[in-house]
């Protein structure tokens, strides 16, 4: 049976892989649309993403397996800027540092994950949380750029869309039906 390690390591692991996939399939139009002003597009998910693979995961990780204090993050002043990178050049720079990242998340074990720190906002932190955060945070921007690429198929769906209510920005527009699929 995994352990809560392997299985962090399996989600970590297939993250850059899925993002190539979708970012070398979908039209780059698609995935720079946003779901609604003021939601990220799948690519703006991404870009958080790529950030988080320098800027936040082997720095934080380092910090708590020597139990020291790391800074915040904070995506809106922290990133870098991929403009020039097309969706699948950066789901391939993603996936270039999520590479160089593994081994660093390989090399941790079971005890290691008692690690603490310090994270400036919430205070003592243990490895072990981070290692769920970050497989956490890989599944829920993966899930929300799928949310995404999602929107502006809904309005085709007629009388199926309500279905798609916990997905849909615009739920008024979505039916109420009586059958089933």
């Amino acid at each position: 049976m995994a352990t809560g390690l392997d299985q962090i390591r399996a989600i970590v692991a297939m993250t850059a892989p899925r993002w190539q996939t979708m970012m070398a399939t979908v039209p780059a139009d698609l995935a720079q649309r946003q779901p609604q002003p003021g939601e990220w597009s799948a690519v703006e998910c991404l870009r958080h993403l790529t950030d988080a693979e320098q800027l936040l995961w082997p720095v934080r990780v380092r910090s708590l397996l020597a139990g020291g204090t790391f800074p915040a993050f904070n995506p809106a002043t922290d990133g870098r800027d991929y403009t020039a990178l097309s969706p699948a050049q950066l789901a391939d720079e993603f996936a270039r540092l999520r590479a160089a990242n593994l081994p660093l998340l390989a090399s941790i074990t079971e005890g290691d994950l008692a690690c603490r720190g310090r994270h400036p906002d919430l205070g003592e932190v243990t490895l072990g949380q981070l290692l769920h955060v970050w497989a956490s945070h890989d599944l829920m921007h993966t899930v929300q750029a799928e949310r995404a690429l999602m929107q502006p198929f809904l309005a085709g769906t007629g009388p199926w869309r309500f279905y798609f209510a916990a997905h849909d920005v615009d739920p008024a527009e979505a039916h109420t039906s009586v059958s089933g699929e």
